[in-house]
This record gives C-alpha cells, structure tokens and sequence, in this order.
C-alpha cells in the first residue's frame, strides 16, 4: 500500500487509520499544494490533491473512503461497524457528515481568508466559519455524554470526525468549540495511532524549499 501525504491535510485520516491499524505501507510526504509543488503528482493523480492511495488495483482519492476501505478490507471492523450491527446507520453518517457537513465550510474558509485574501472575500470566509461552527451542533450534543460517536468504542467515525476538530484548531476557529467537543477532540489527539502518525509525517517531511 502507498499514501501521497501534505502535512496535516484531509490525507491525515488515512495515515491516523493506517497507524491506528497497524498496517505496512509506503508514505510519500510532499509540500502542498502537490499539484504545483510535487513534480509529477499530476501524472500519479489528475485531480492533483491529497490523499491518493494505492493498493494493488485500487486507487483511492477520498479521506474517508481510505478509513472505510482500509476497515473492510484489512482490519476486520476492530475500527469499524458492520451492517446489521447496532449503530451502523449512525456510524455510516458520521463518515459522510465529517466531510459533506464539516470540512466542506472549513476549506472555504480556509481559502477566502488564508490563501485568498482580501477584504470582500475575509467576509464571504468569516461566513463559512459561523457556518461550520453551526453544523457542529449534532457532534457537540453527542459527545455532550459519549466519550466517541458511535457504539461506546473508537472507530474511523472518530478519525473522520476527528480531523474536522483537529483542522478547525489550526485555522484557528477552536476557540469557539464547546467544552465537551474540545475534550473530545483532547480525547482524540491523545490516542497513539493520531501521535504516531504525528511522528511519522514529521519524520518524512520533505526538504524546505
């Protein structure tokens, strides 16, 4: 198996899975955006974002459908639900809700104010954080007295989830989280699978331009 990794973007759920698993595989860390910064990536990956997995003839471009490929396929669901097992339904919503609901705002804010900056476009992105703190209202209820989502147990829902909060504090927008979503999130970045893919993207980051 092999992930193409940027530090701490989407891809880090596939690489917290991958740890938290156990699993072998190949990391390739490049500076982002790949598509302008990682010569040939293009050619590995049209789309040229992150992550892109490979394994044997299976080619993987979304966060989330990594987690869930790599519990199918390899973990034998000790990270995951499986159909017809209580709390299915809910643990299927969490995996799409983490992106469609959660990190979807969060990349335009990310853009109007940090990569595209300027005075109208801070205002579209200001927007886009009221709304992402808004949609958070389903999570901060359910960790209100649940220590995970889904089934009393840690699963890739949590991974998915997860890294939603864990980008939302590195744009900064944490400070508004409610106090059972922060220990949750605390909860999360305590687990060894998220410290030792911490550990692992430092130690395989590229070379400074």
């Amino acid at each position: 198996m092999k992930l193409w990794h940027c530090h701490d973007a989407r891809s880090l759920r596939a690489l917290w899975a991958l740890e938290e698993m156990g699993l072998d595989y190949e990391l390739e860390m490049m500076a982002f955006p790949p598509r302008f910064l990682h010569e040939g990536y293009m050619d590995v990956n049209v789309l040229g974002t992150v992550p892109y997995f490979v394994d044997g003839e299976h080619h993987l471009t979304e966060s989330t459908g990594i987690c869930h490929y790599l519990v199918e396929t390899y973990d034998q669901y000790a990270f995951g639900i499986r159909p017809g097992e209580s709390g299915y339904g809910a643990y299927l919503n969490w995996l799409y809700h983490s992106d469609a609901t959660l990190t979807f705002p969060q990349t335009l804010y990310l853009r109007y104010t940090r990569l595209e900056p300027d005075a109208t476009k801070a205002l579209v992105g200001e927007d886009y954080r009221k709304w992402y703190l808004a949609r958070l209202r389903m999570l901060n209820q359910r960790v209100e007295d649940h220590e995970f989502l889904v089934a009393d147990r840690f699963t890739i829902a949590d991974i998915a989830c997860g890294y939603a909060l864990y980008l939302g504090e590195s744009l900064g927008i944490s400070e508004a989280y409610k106090a059972p979503t922060l220990a949750y999130l605390e909860r999360l970045k305590a687990r060894p699978g998220f410290i030792s893919a911490q550990r692992v993207q430092k130690e395989a980051a590229p070379p400074a331009a």
